[in-house]
């Protein structure tokens, strides 16, 4: 997201991770104007935040939450090493647990993007399930009308697609919605929104959805490959 706030996911949900030397006011500014160019994104996630060595205390907590309620975001729990600041959670009734040991990458090992950082399922996504990742989406199955995949980067569905699809929900236009059978009820990528009739006759085939000259087109798997 920036250079004092990344998002990070995983099959145990969104992580917010918070530069733990920045300045505080500093930090809820970057975070304020990340939470508004993101909307489409956060707009009712669940996610834990974690704060490194930041001593945080129960005001500076209930700034923190209450912005990130005002954009629809709920915080489940709280991970950190500075005692003051797991107090100040339990305080307000958020779990809070010591940050978890993350292994360093070799040296030289470049950084990753959030795109990077794929999420691979088998299951169905139902009517009223939503699944939010910040980078690719990979789902063996099906996603059922009324279900939601909400990306920060590609969406994959080794099934069939009839629910909503937000890829590129971060601000990434160069991402791309494929499905062995794409019938949505509606697609996003980035800004643009596009809705696909159900289709009633003929044979379905491999389909891939994608901007082009500031639109959401969608052409076959066989002519997006040449």
């Amino acid at each position: 997201m920036s250079d004092l706030i990344s998002i990070k996911g995983g099959r145990d949900g969104l992580r917010m991770r918070f530069d733990d030397t920045a300045d505080w006011p500093a930090l809820l500014v970057q975070l304020e104007q990340q939470l508004t160019q993101n909307q489409a994104f956060f707009n009712g996630a669940r996610l834990t935040l974690e704060l490194g060595e930041r001593s945080l205390d129960e005001i500076q907590l209930s700034e923190l939450l209450n912005l990130l309620q005002h954009h629809g975001v709920v915080a489940d729990a709280l991970s950190a090493n500075a005692r003051e600041a797991r107090n100040a959670a339990r305080a307000v009734g958020i779990t809070a647990r010591p940050l978890p040991r993350y292994a360093d990458p070799p040296p030289g090992t470049p950084s990753l993007a959030p795109e990077s950082e794929a999420l691979l399922l088998t299951r169905t996504v139902r009517s009223g399930q939503v699944l939010r990742h910040s980078g690719h989406i990979t789902l063996i199955g099906d996603l059922n009308p009324g279900g939601e995949l909400i990306a920060g980067g590609s969406v994959i569905v080794w099934g069939r697609l009839r629910g909503f699809v937000h890829a590129g929900a971060l601000g990434n236009a160069e991402v791309v919605i494929c499905a062995l059978e794409l019938s949505p009820t509606q697609l996003r990528i980035a800004d643009q929104i596009a809705t696909t009739p159900p289709r009633s006759n003929g044979p379905h085939v491999p389909e891939v959805a994608r901007i082009e000259q500031h639109q959401i087109v969608v052409e076959s798997w066989e002519n997006y490959k040449r």
